[in-house]
């Protein structure tokens, strides 16, 4: 591939490359558009296009950069050579072979500024938890309030931390991750459990509390691609019972531990039949208990 070729994919507007693979942006804020991230399964946008600089973040994941690592990401590869055949095959231009640059540009990523943890007191946090059926009972005791600054400006979110000292943050308006991104992990206190509960997501996780299920340790992904990192904390766990999406990326997290544990692993989510997730089983109990309610009183 000549160096034009290599110039010619560098200037392939970003979302065009994504609508090329189906993917179409939930909003747009000034120069920023904001999608469901397209190689994995989320509900709250958080996937960032920047249209004027040609970059892209995603705070699910704490990772960004340009139309290539982005083209790496659905490849699954960190070789450019795969990446430049993947961006040029997807945008119909020409492909010929040559040797990775010498020169190719740094991710840009948001800074978090200023982050400081503090207890998760009653307030408009609370009652996004409460709309979610979370109780604040179950939420004060596992989260906390993250306070933290982006370009200047000023946030808040749930905050959920983890192994590695980063958080997982969740808003009515944003789902993302202050780096570095890493398993949670909630230990029963003063025993030793041989039963380990896996959830993908910490929402999961407090709708498995609020449930009563969270029996034995805990272990929360964050996201499916840290199923690798959570192999080392459930070596020890004679069974891992499986709170998983029901979706593809939940079933091929669920095979790849059953590969690693065999019957050590128990899929739990027959629970929630009928349901993508455990907190959307809960919210769905929540109603039909308080439609219940209403109709005996009014009885």
């Amino acid at each position: 591939m000549e160096q034009t070729d290599i110039d010619m994919i560098r200037r392939i507007p970003l979302a065009d490359f994504l609508a090329r693979l189906g993917n179409e942006p939930v909003r747009r804020s000034g120069n920023e558009l904001w999608y469901r991230a397209p190689y994995r399964s989320e509900r709250t946008p958080s996937f960032r296009v920047n249209v004027a600089k040609q970059l892209w973040y995603d705070f699910g994941l704490g990772k960004g950069g340009d139309i290539f690592t982005l083209a790496g990401e659905f490849a699954q590869s960190v070789d450019f050579m795969e990446q430049a055949r993947f961006i040029a095959k997807a945008a119909r231009v020409p492909f010929v072979a040559m040797e990775k640059p010498q020169f190719l540009p740094k991710p840009s990523e948001p800074v978090f500024e200023g982050v400081e943890a503090v207890p998760l007191l009653r307030s408009p946090l609370t009652d996004y938890l409460a709309e979610r059926s979370i109780p604040y009972a179950v939420a004060s005791r596992y989260c906390c309030r993250l306070n933290y600054g982006v370009r200047g400006k000023r946030y808040f979110a749930v905050g959920f931390p983890n192994v590695a000292g980063g958080f997982e943050i969740r808003s009515r308006f944003f789902k993302g991750c202050v780096p570095p991104k890493d398993v949670s992990s909630v230990k029963t206190e003063n025993t030793t459990a041989d039963v380990c509960s896996v959830f993908e997501g910490f929402m999961d996780f407090l709708s498995a509390a609020t449930l009563g299920l969270e029996t034995g340790d805990c272990l929360v992904l964050n996201s499916v691609s840290n199923v690798e990192k959570a192999m080392k904390h459930l070596d020890a766990y004679g069974r891992i019972d499986c709170y998983l999406d029901r979706d593809e990326a939940g079933r091929r997290t669920l095979e790849t531990l059953k590969g690693h544990y065999g019957e050590r692993v128990c899929d739990r989510s027959a629970l929630y039949d009928g349901c993508k997730d455990l907190n959307e089983y809960l919210q769905l109990t929540t109603k039909k208990e308080m439609d219940n309610n209403l109709k005996i009183k009014r009885i």
